[in-house]
């Protein structure tokens, strides 16, 4: 949209139809959808006065779009649990591939593949490190753009990759994470490849991608918060499978390909948890241990959640039930 003056607030920017039936989100005989815009930020493509704009979808009614805004009833749980001070933070693991081969990026097109795990993880140099420059690129657009993303690092497998966004306050870091996936999927473009949130990219001795969740309240960051922590994990244990079936698109079917016990993730079917131990469904850091006080890690979301789904669950089941 181009507008005459560059828009300072978000309440500047007026609403925009679009066609509902193109993506799936309407009929044709009625596919009028309003796009609401709700956050913004500097636009790293355009630049200048350009300004990258975040909308949720609504129906003619004004009522949210069924089965895809989520953002809506994440903004009330949010707002119910705001005395609390929720803070999370994302870690986005993502796989990049090849627009012509069709191949992870950079792996070989004749039918072989690199050698096993090992060197990859946070690696360096030819022939371990794939995409590089992918990664590199997104993190200084997103530095540009204002959003809080807290590192990169390449991945257990190679041409895959993570970057962290957060901490933030629950709708702030949702609304953040999708934008930084927006700049991702832009950034690919110059490069020939494409960005796969698959939370199993490839079948066979290779890591799954996950989004792996850190979550803490101002009780929880206090002297003994400790206590506030295992209370929390006591909570999510008895509604595993509650959380398991919003923590992918699928309802779970997809991120038990990768939820297997194996490649540092815990089996699907149990809740477990622990200090220091990337084997288990929710993770006390080690140093947040050493000191009694400071957050979790729930490890179980897969690369291609919906962040306000994962929040609003967190927060239910935490915080409220």
């Amino acid at each position: 949209m181009v507008v005459e003056k560059e828009p300072l607030e978000i309440k500047d920017i007026p609403e925009w139809r679009f066609d509902g039936s193109s993506t799936y989100q309407a009929e044709p005989g009625d596919s009028d959808l309003t796009l609401k815009p709700v956050a913004m930020c500097r636009d790293p493509f355009y630049m200048g006065k350009s300004k990258l704009v975040l909308c949720e979808v609504l129906q003619k009614d004004g009522k949210p779009a069924i089965g895809s805004n989520y953002r809506d009833s994440c903004a009330r749980i949010s707002e119910q649990t705001k005395h609390l001070q929720p803070w999370f933070a994302f870690e986005q693991e993502y796989t990049l591939f090849s627009c012509i081969s069709g191949k992870p990026f950079g792996w070989p097109t004749d039918g072989g593949v690199p050698a096993p795990q090992g060197p990859y993880y946070c690696g360096v140099g030819d022939g371990t490190v794939y995409g590089r420059k992918v990664s590199d690129k997104h993190l200084f657009a997103c530095l540009y753009a204002g959003l809080l993303i807290g590192g990169t690092n390449a991945e257990g497998m190679p041409s895959q990759w993570e970057y962290q966004i957060g901490p933030l306050p629950p709708l702030v870091v949702a609304d953040q994470l999708w934008l930084s996936r927006y700049i991702l999927h832009r950034i690919g473009e110059e490069f020939g490849a494409s960005i796969s949130l698959d939370p199993k990219p490839l079948a066979g001795d290779w890591n799954g991608a996950g989004n792996h969740c850190n979550f803490s309240t101002n009780l929880m960051r206090q002297e003994g918060g400790m206590k506030h922590m295992k209370e929390a994990i006591s909570k999510m244990s008895r509604n595993h499978a509650a959380h398991i079936e919003v923590y992918d698109p699928s309802g779970g079917i997809e991120n038990r390909r990768r939820l297997t016990g194996k490649h540092a993730t815990a089996s699907m079917d149990e809740f477990t948890s622990g200090v220091g131990d990337r084997k288990v469904s929710v993770r006390i850091p080690r140093p947040c241990a050493a000191i009694g006080k400071g957050h979790l890690e729930d490890r179980r979301p897969s690369s291609n959640c919906d962040p306000y789904r994962v929040v609003e669950r967190i927060l239910r089941t935490t915080c409220l039930d």
